[in-house]
């Protein structure tokens, strides 16, 4: 690869850490992790919600419902069902510690 596309393996070595870094997280994360389907649903009920009131009184009342609308989804994601359990993550973060830890004696 070194050889036919130079730019292409040192972007490689420059990133790989970057980009090999979501195994990082435990399965059930990486999972929901590397979509943006959350972000999307959002964006359109703001986009349907603003096209059934159509015309705005003034620059307010459209920030008034888009921020009415955000805080339900935050009120959801905070006592609805959860999207990412935290146990796994922190399951995880000990892991992750104790192989720095190697990784430092290692050195």
């Amino acid at each position: 690869m070194e050889r036919v596309r130079p730019d292409v393996a040192e972007w490689i070595d420059e990133t790989i850490e970057e980009t090999l870094s979501i195994y990082a997280f435990p399965a059930s994360h990486r999972k929901r992790l590397k979509s943006t389907n959350m972000i999307e649903r959002v964006n359109q009920e703001l986009k349907r919600r603003t096209l059934v009131v159509r015309i705005f009184p003034n620059v307010r009342a459209c920030l008034r419902m888009c921020g009415t609308l955000c805080m339900e989804y935050s009120e959801e994601w905070l006592t609805g069902k959860r999207y990412l359990t935290m146990e796994n993550l922190t399951k995880t973060e000990v892991v992750i510690q104790a192989d720095l830890n190697l990784l430092t004696l290692w050195k």
